[in-house]
Formats: C-alpha cells, sequence, structure tokens
C-alpha cells in the first residue's frame, strides 16, 4: 500500500515576520497614544474646562 504524504504549501515562509513587525508597530502606536492623551488627562486629576456664565444676559434687541 502508498503511502501518501501532503505537504503544506510553504510559500507563506517569506511573510513569518510581518505579524510580529504588525504587531510591534501596533504596541508602538498605543503607548503614543497613552502618552499623548491619557497620561495628561490623568495628570489634570479631572479639573476639566473652567466655564464661566454670567448671571445676566442682556436681550434687549431694540437699540
Amino acid at each position: 500500500m502508498a503511502t501518501i504524504v501532503n505537504n503544506p504549501d510553504r510559500s507563506y515562509e517569506d511573510f513569518e515576520g510581518v505579524g510580529f513587525l504588525i504587531g510591534i508597530l501596533v504596541v508602538i502606536l498605543l503607548g503614543v497614544l497613552f502618552f499623548a492623551y491619557t497620561l495628561p488627562s490623568l495628570r489634570n486629576n479631572g479639573s476639566g474646562t473652567n466655564i464661566n456664565v454670567p448671571d445676566r444676559i442682556n436681550v434687549d434687541v431694540n437699540r
């Protein structure tokens, strides 16, 4: 009886490191976004934006 061995196509050997490279780039991008947006927000400790609303507003249209 003949033995049949099915060898997979090895055409993906040229791209073995691409997934690792994309993963490293994603980690670097997430680090940059963390330092650009999250870290300053945490340093402000939720002080937020101050909005000043006047007590009286003149709505007289007959000048």
